[in-house]
Formats: C-alpha cells, sequence, structure tokens
C-alpha cells in the first residue's frame, strides 16, 4: 500500500504543473495547498493571488478562506476583489486554480447547485471568483475527486465557464483568445484537452489505476490521449513538506 492518501497524490501532482516565476489566482483548500507545495519546494518565485485582495503572500500555514489574514501575510500588495479581477482581465494571470461539484467534458464547472436551481437537493457557495478567474486567467486547472457525480454529461448549473459547448465557444462568448481549461487531476488520473475538439482526453494514469477505473468513474466519454503515461508517485521530500509545513493540521489532506 502507498504511504499517501488520494488528496495527497493530487496535490503532489498538480504542485508540478506550476512553474517558478508563474501567477497563479487560487481558490482555498485543496488548490491553495497546491500552490503552497509548489512556493516551498521547486516554485519560489510562484506569485499567487487570492480573489479578496491578497497578492503574493508568503502564507505561514494553511488559510481557511480566501478572506483569512494568512492570505495577506507578506503580501507585496492588500488590495480588493475589483484590482485582483482586473489583474486577471488584463491577461497577466498564467493559472487560475479550482475546484467544483461537477465538471463536463469542455471543463465547464458547477459550483452553484445540484438539481433545479430554484429547488436544488442541494446548494453550493456559488462562483465566488472562480467564473472570473476561469474567463480570463490563461489557463484554468482543476483539482476534483473522479466519480460519476462530478464528472457528468451535462451540469445542472454552469458557474464557471470551460470550453463551453466547444471550439470557438468561449471566443464567440466574447471570453479571451488563447484562454481556457488546461488540466484537471483527480485521484485517478490527469486529464488535458484536445487541441481541436476540445474535449477532455486522458494524459496520465495514476499509479495502480487502470482505464476501466477511469470509464466506471465518468459519466461522458473520455478517452485516453495519443501519447498517455503514468503519473510519478509523491516523492518522500514532496510528503514532508505537505504534512510538516503547508498542512501540518490535516485541514485539506486528513492527516494529524
Amino acid at each position: 500500500m502507498p504511504d499517501y492518501n488520494s488528496m495527497e497524490l493530487m496535490i503532489c501532482v498538480a504542485s508540478r504543473l506550476l512553474d517558478n516565476g508563474a501567477r497563479v489566482g487560487v481558490g482555498t483548500g485543496a488548490p491553495c495547498a497546491t500552490a503552497m507545495l509548489a512556493q516551498n519546494l521547486h516554485a519560489p518565485d510562484l506569485l499567487v493571488a487570492f480573489e479578496a485582495g491578497g497578492l503574493a503572500p508568503l502564507m505561514p500555514e494553511m488559510p481557511i478562506s480566501v478572506g483569512d489574514s494568512r492570505t495577506f501575510h507578506h503580501a507585496l500588495m492588500t488590495t480588493s476583489m475589483g484590482d485582483i479581477m482586473e489583474t486577471c482581465q488584463r491577461g497577466m494571470m498564467d493559472y487560475a486554480f479550482l475546484g467544483g461539484a461537477q465538471i463536463d467534458c469542455y471543463g465547464n464547472l458547477n459550483s452553484t447547485v445540484i438539481g433545479d436551481y430554484d429547488h436544488p437537493s442541494v446548494r453550493f457557495p456559488g462562483s465566488g471568483g472562480a467564473n472570473d478567474f476561469a474567463s480570463f486567467c490563461w489557463h484554468t486547472l482543476v483539482i476534483t475527486q473522479h466519480d460519476p457525480r462530478r464528472f457528468v454529461e451535462r451540469l445542472d448549473f454552469v458557474t464557471t465557464p470551460g470550453y463551453l459547448t466547444g471550439p470557438g465557444a468561449r471566443e464567440a462568448a466574447g471570453l479571451p483568445e488563447g484562454t481556457g481549461p488546461h488540466k484537471v487531476i483527480t485521484d485517478l488520473a490527469v486529464m488535458g484537452y484536445h487541441p481541436e475538439t476540445k474535449r477532455m482526453q486522458v494524459e496520465s494514469l495514476h499509479p495502480g489505476v487502470t482505464f476501466s477505473q477511469i470509464d466506471e468513474q465518468t459519466g461522458f466519454d473520455l478517452p485516453a490521449a495519443e501519447e498517455m503515461s503514468q503519473t510519478d508517485p509523491p516523492t518522500s521530500e514532496e510528503l514532508q513538506m505537505l504534512r510538516e509545513t503547508v498542512d501540518p493540521h490535516g485541514i485539506i489532506i486528513g492527516r494529524e
């Protein structure tokens, strides 16, 4: 049995996608832990932005929300949501790093309701800054568990745009050309998007995962990319940093 759980696997794998010197708008939870891990290991100059106004903080520990005082700790600037979103609109943010309750084959996200909007079975917090981040940051990364309740053929509500209905749809809706979904990291695999169809495809299977498991846990057709690889497992250095520095209380990773 591996000495890591599924959340630790996702965070470690996702952190490798964040380059040193890149600029990323993150939500709290797993996206924040991912950015913090990258900062502490291979991307010390990663610039992190929070929708509530914290720009480039050096967080002492995991914040509990985007407005937590820790998201302003040693920040280069304490500003407003308006300024952060304007920065995205000006094309100055490389990545948006988000989660969601549902995702479809084009990378659209639902974080609003499950069921009918007026009479939902579950109501979530809603967009927050997710719609703006995914609309204007160059690349959107998503981290989520992989199961058929999340990976659905049709969203109950479109909170955050991916490629909408397919090729050209984002541009037709007025969103900047060249922006859009980039990678989805789950407990089973890493997905990207076909450059022409804009549909999600499997690029890397995690250790011990078979493609039949992907089929069973996905509510839509999810093909393999032409060149599909196997994900490298978390290293001892990644796990130590995640457990002892990034999330020592196990808020996200669930360890004590």
